[in-house]
């Protein structure tokens, strides 16, 4: 798999294939076709290649998982993603669960629960009964905060990946590997937004959405789905009260017991009629001073980072059961040899 890996790199150290060519003292139209599985470098070529992209070029005849069929999500064509950036999201998307397969065959297909059928939902006009359909389908409770919310998801045989593309205008993104199928969020970003844009993410995978609906609109009703989702209207008024002259300090309380941002509590407290819109406003105003709008949002997290453990409890599992080795699980998770047996060292019960 020497040509996926050789874009994978290329890719991640930001290069064209016209820079990665000149780097290496080699043809344009020779990346092109090493890309493409055409030919296949000498030793020497593959060791420039390698210095240049500062890889071992063990690294580059890495075994790729050949199983697997990926179907990714679009991007919005108005995405400030280039499509460079775009094509390196997708390739760490299939090196990613390539390895994260690779322990699922080892170990038997059973070990995942099987995934709720997705874009099976019907899409009607209110949110909050979109909302509450969703968490009936994932079966969660109508009402009530939802915690760890990508444990849960994982236990419901949604894979979720973590993906840092180095630019914090990419949210998220969904799919299906082998026709299961995953979220992918942007770690960088606080843990209230990674939580609404799994929510997002999770309203595009469930719903049946009009092949007509602008883009735009989409986006928005999936975000608002998202919005009910986390924090229902019943909730809101149970939590805040059925009305409130303003924005007061005690709702951050609210807001890190149901893991969502102020900005989304405010919303949230405006749509359910709890405050008015120009209480809204103010509050919004006051957001954009402070800098918590937008993609490079300064509000402060108040619930601590969620992350996927399903990877390293399979890999950990695999160790414990003389499946691998520890430093085969610490190549399929991509980590140093120590760091693993750290994560494994739960396994000492004795």
């Amino acid at each position: 798999m020497f040509c996926k890996n050789l874009k994978y790199y290329r890719l991640k150290n930001n290069l064209t294939k016209k820079q990665l060519a000149e780097k290496a003292k080699v043809s344009s139209m020779a990346i092109t076709n090493y890309e493409n599985g055409n030919r296949m470098p000498n030793m020497e070529i593959m060791n420039r290649l390698a210095q240049v992209l500062n890889v071992r070029i063990s690294d580059f005849l890495a075994v790729r998982n050949e199983n697997l069929i990926f179907k990714h999500g679009e991007f919005r064509k108005n995405s400030s993603l280039s499509q460079s950036q775009q094509e390196y999201v997708r390739e760490c998307v299939e090196e990613y669960f390539g390895r994260f397969m690779t322990i699922v065959e080892i170990l038997g297909g059973d070990v995942l629960p099987d995934a709720p059928s997705c874009y099976v939902l019907p899409l009607t006009d209110d949110d909050e009964e979109n909302a509450q359909a969703l968490r009936e389908h994932l079966g969660f409770a109508a009402e009530g905060p939802i915690e760890d919310l990508i444990g849960k998801l994982e236990n419901k045989g949604i894979l979720v990946y973590p993906c840092d593309p180095g630019n914090t205008k990419f949210s998220g993104m969904n799919g299906f590997v082998n026709d299961r199928p995953f979220i992918v969020y942007n770690p960088t970003t606080h843990a209230e937004r990674n939580r609404t844009t799994i929510g997002h993410e999770l309203a595009h995978l469930m719903f049946k959405w009009p092949e007509d609906m602008d883009e735009k609109e989409a986006e928005d009703k999936a975000t608002s789905i998202s919005g009910a989702f986390l924090f229902p209207k019943n909730d809101a008024q149970r939590e805040l009260g059925v009305r409130r002259s303003a924005v007061t300090p005690d709702m951050k309380n609210v807001a890190r017991e149901y893991g969502i941002s102020m900005l989304l509590l405010v919303k949230r407290a405006e749509i359910s009629g709890i405050i008015s819109d120009s209480e809204g406003r103010k509050f919004y105003i006051m957001a954009g001073q402070r800098g918590w709008r937008g993609s490079n949002s300064t509000e402060p997290s108040r619930i601590p980072l969620e992350k996927p453990t399903l990877f390293i409890q399979l890999v950990c599992r695999a160790i414990a059961e003389d499946e691998i080795s520890i430093q085969r699980g610490a190549e399929l998770l991509n980590c140093p040899y120590q760091e693993l047996i750290n994560m494994c060292s739960y396994l000492e019960v004795y």
